[in-house]
């Protein structure tokens, strides 16, 4: 895989900016597939990618709802060039223009290339009908705050671009519905709508040694995997989280190979369900090691829930890059055997925390994972002491905006761990439910998209009535 460049682009090579979009078919898979094409010429590299936006349609409105999004990129092609590849790219992919700005599969459009304005009967560089456009505007915005040494064209500094955004806000009659982030073909999150469902995230840890629940499933006894797991839908999780290595303080190190066998059976398991069952579901794996995670997506797995956000395995992040999946980057220092002894945080822990997600998000963007495909954790129990856990848990909002990370999506995980036994003086973690309740109840209200735990059932009540009080 190609690496992204960040530095002043090589001799030859000119940077643009292109807009992306779809209405028609699997609109993610639309927009991925441009992509995918886009970085297999040998003469065009995607820098980054924004969020992508649920968008009213615009101009012809008698259409589907729109998946808005952009990306940067390095090429050695001149503007009308880059436009034929572009056309091509469209044309590949089945685009089939029957009336202008109708309904479409995949759109391409040239927004910037480099600081020039270019302008014939094809191609009108600045994009002539950007500034009128909020859902070109929000994408693009986003990826100027991130991009340095760069030159724009007379009038279109990022400054005047937010500015002129802000006023189409202000009187736009379309707004962007959410950012939009795909789980399974299925299933999604919207973090930036007001009125989103939380998400139950199920753990089904597959270990001997996890610190609640270990030696309780067993990845041999397949009437019981399929029972559990069959409870754990009827009970309203909507992913299913499956660990075969424990990530507890001290937990010893098992191959790759002994982790998969534990993981396997389980998948197997859950994807051999009748449809009706796991229809709007997706499949989480819980690994930090690229080959696990390559050889579940490729039994059918549809996230990659990594405690390491890739620093653990150098190859993570590019697999996860390669496979197309989404990806959970958690907080965390050091590893699972150090990081109890790694809670000092200099200055404001939020700010501390916040900066240390980023650097994950470059580098998974670096490595070429589409911002889409991004969900973030505060890593709670991971490298904080039981104050610091708290303090996350009662700031979470302030995470949600921290500059860099906006429109992500969050997962909380809180479900039965230390800080909940010190604080109520409950020794055995599987009867933390109630302390659990309130500390999910906390998650929801900073706003949490999924939530991680252990009693599916009674969480899930938990969350219908914390959406029911914040979610409005």
């Amino acid at each position: 895989m190609q690496q992204r460049s960040y530095a002043s682009l090589k001799e030859g090579w000119h940077r643009a900016f292109i807009a992306l979009g779809s209405n028609q078919g699997d609109r993610v898979g639309e927009i991925e597939a441009a992509c995918r094409e886009m970085e297999s010429q040998v003469d065009i590299r995607i820098v980054r990618t924004s969020n992508l936006w649920e968008t009213e349609p615009m101009y012809v409105v008698d259409q589907a709802i729109f998946l808005n999004g952009a990306c940067e990129i390095e090429t050695r092609l001149e503007p009308i060039e880059l436009l034929d590849r572009l056309q091509g790219i469209e044309n590949k992919l089945g685009r089939h223009k029957i009336i202008d700005k109708g309904p479409r599969n995949i759109d391409l459009d040239i927004l910037f290339y480099d600081d020039i304005q270019f302008n014939n009967d094809r191609l009108q560089i600045p994009h002539k009908l950007m500034l009128e456009r909020e859902f070109v505007l929000r994408p693009l915005c986003q990826i100027l705050k991130k991009t340095s040494n760069h030159s724009f064209p007379q009038g279109y500094h990022p400054e005047s671009l937010s500015k002129n955004l802000v006023d189409l806000q202000k009187n736009s009659n379309n707004p962007p519905i959410s950012t939009f982030t795909p789980l399974s073909p299925s299933l999604s999150l919207r973090p930036l709508s007001p009125s989103r469902p939380t998400h139950i995230m199920s753990i089904l840890n597959l270990t001997p040694d996890s610190f609640s629940d270990g030696g309780v499933h067993s990845s041999s006894d397949l009437t019981y995997l399929r029972n559990t797991l069959l409870a754990h839908l009827d009970s309203g999780a909507t992913i299913l989280d499956l660990g075969g290595q424990s990530t507890r303080p001290r937990a010893p190190q098992i191959n790759p190979s002994k982790e998969l066998s534990r993981i396997l059976p389980a998948l197997a398991t859950l994807r051999s369900l009748p449809e009706s069952q796991i229809d709007g579901k997706a499949i989480s794996i819980d690994t930090y090691r690229a080959s696990v995670a390559r050889e579940a997506v490729k039994r059918g797995a549809h996230i990659i829930n990594d405690v390491s956000a890739g620093t653990l395995d150098p190859d993570m992040l590019p697999t996860v890059a390669e496979l197309g999946v989404s990806v959970v980057l958690m907080h965390m220092r050091g590893t699972p055997e150090t990081m109890t002894s790694l809670t000092t945080y200099e200055g404001d822990l939020i700010t501390a925390i916040g900066n240390e997600l980023l650097d994950r998000v470059r580098a998974a963007e670096k490595a070429g994972i589409r911002r889409w495909r991004i969900i973030l954790d505060p890593g709670i129990g991971f490298a904080k002491n039981a104050a610091q856990n708290l303090e996350l848990l009662r700031r979470m909002r302030e995470l949600r905006d921290f500059p860099g990370l906006e429109g992500l999506p969050w997962l909380v995980a809180t479900s039965r761990k230390g800080f909940i036994g010190t604080l109520t003086g409950v020794k055995k973690a599987e009867e933390r439910g109630w302390g659990t309740a309130a500390a999910v109840t906390a998650a929801v209200q900073g706003g949490a998209d999924v939530v991680r735990v252990h009693d599916v059932g009674e969480m899930g009540m938990v969350v219908k009535v914390a959406d029911a009080v914040w979610r409005v």
